[in-house]
């Protein structure tokens, strides 16, 4: 029975949607536990404190604190790995590809902020959250995409792909430059210096990952310590990390940068996002009326993702392939462009991470918590519809389809 259990859960693990789906079971459990009598219990559990130290060097921080500077720093590492393989090898390596989806996460980016801070500029405390729906969750929204089956043409993947990993890209910027404390001089150059050396280690040709990691463990806690969020040295490490072996040719399925990056997935994938969905979705519905929906944090995140994404990535792309710049790509429709523009607003993860860095008290949390919340799922449902409107389904690439999935890595496609 417990092989029969356990066959049964590594073909779900192997299915496109089933990150996505198990991200979306661990928030809604979060949901059901800080709504139920367990609530004191999932807030205690969230204030354990965990504390590290050696020597002098000491690291004490909440579970959460450890959950979100920590193991989401794997997270970016593995984003960081994936930019870096798309940027040399894959959709991001020419510009007649690059264009189409570089246009539409700038579109994505820049009016689902313009919609917040128009609806937050009477209110500045809360103007430091306009990131906020400018993030999409690429794991929901690939999931949402297999879900639809043969409806959804790969070329039509292959875009949110390559739309969600600029996305990502310009996330971590965003990060850096705006949700930066103050920083520590001597903890910043040190965590340089490490990054410095991970490059000559990569110049040499070193291809033996221990290096980098225990190397890159000394940058994460000098990134901690310097002020600079920690999830950014991830990016850092994985920017250094060989994409092949020296001799190895471009055909090589191999090399540390694809093994660790296939390595780490199924890791990301359902463990390390459920865990930051588990810990950060658990809005508390107490007490909550149609007023508070209508305050201007949780309404200007809300419409940011519902309305800025879709429009922000639509009208981009239209105005790139009306004007001859660029050109939809094969098997794709405008129906599909909207499709997908709709479920660019599935902000989640990378939502609830800016809001976690944005703010400190526990009420404008909340209100981001119900936000992304009610964004997220309209864009879903929006999606959803819109590209089942696209009524036979089309043709596709079964054994092409089958590698694309969140974090996946085809034959020269992205991952994530």
């Amino acid at each position: 029975m417990a092989q029969a259990a356990w066959a049964r859960i590594e073909r779900f693990a192997g299915q496109e949607a089933a990150p996505g789906i198990t991200l979306m079971l661990a928030a809604l459990l979060a949901l059901i536990v800080n709504n139920s009598p367990l609530s004191s219990f999932y807030t205690a559990f969230l204030a354990v404190p965990i504390e590290v130290q050696v020597g002098a060097l000491q690291i004490a921080k909440p579970l959460l604190l450890w959950v979100n500077d920590g193991l989401m720093a794997i997270f970016f590492f593995l984003v960081g790995l994936e930019i870096k393989r798309e940027v040399l090898e894959g959709e991001l390596s020419r510009l007649d590809r690059a264009i189409l989806p570089v246009v539409a996460a700038i579109g994505g980016i820049t009016v689902p902020a313009l919609v917040f801070v128009l609806i937050n500029q009477g209110v500045p405390a809360n103007l430091d959250g306009w990131a906020i729906p400018a993030a999409t969750d690429i794991a929901f929204a690939l999931g949402i995409l297999a879900l639809l089956g043969s409806r959804v043409p790969v070329a039509l993947k292959i875009l949110l792909l390559a739309i969600a990993i600029i996305d990502d890209l310009a996330a971590i910027v965003i990060i850096a430059l705006f949700y930066t404390a103050d920083l520590s001089v001597v903890s910043l150059l040190i965590g340089l210096g490490g990054f410095v050396v991970l490059l000559l280690l990569n110049r040499m040709g070193v291809t033996r990952t221990a290096p980098y990691l225990l190397i890159g463990l000394v940058i994460w806690v000098a990134v901690l310590k310097s002020g600079v969020h920690a999830t950014l040295a991830g990016v850092m490490i994985a920017l250094t990390i060989p994409m092949r072996a020296p001799g190895d040719s471009r055909d090589d399925s191999h090399g540390p940068l694809l093994e660790m990056e296939h390595g780490l997935k199924p890791w990301v994938a359902f463990l390390v996002l459920p865990l930051f969905a588990f810990a950060n979705a658990g809005v508390s519905l107490q007490g909550i009326s149609f007023s508070d929906l209508l305050a201007p944090l949780p309404l200007g995140i809300a419409l940011g993702l519902f309305i800025g994404k879709q429009v922000g990535v639509f009208s981009f792309i239209w105005v790139l392939v009306k004007t001859g710049v660029g050109q939809l790509p094969q098997g794709v429709n405008w129906l599909h462009i909207y499709g997908v523009a709709c479920l660019t607003g599935i902000g989640f993860t990378m939502s609830l991470f800016i809001g976690s860095l944005a703010f400190d008290d526990a009420a404008q949390m909340d209100a981001v918590r119900l936000g992304v919340l009610l964004g997220s799922i309209g864009s879903a449902i929006l999606g959803i519809i819109v590209l089942r409107l696209q009524a036979p389904a089309v043709a596709t690439d079964t054994a092409g389809s089958a590698d694309i999935g969140p974090g996946a890595a085809t034959r020269g496609h992205a991952g994530f």
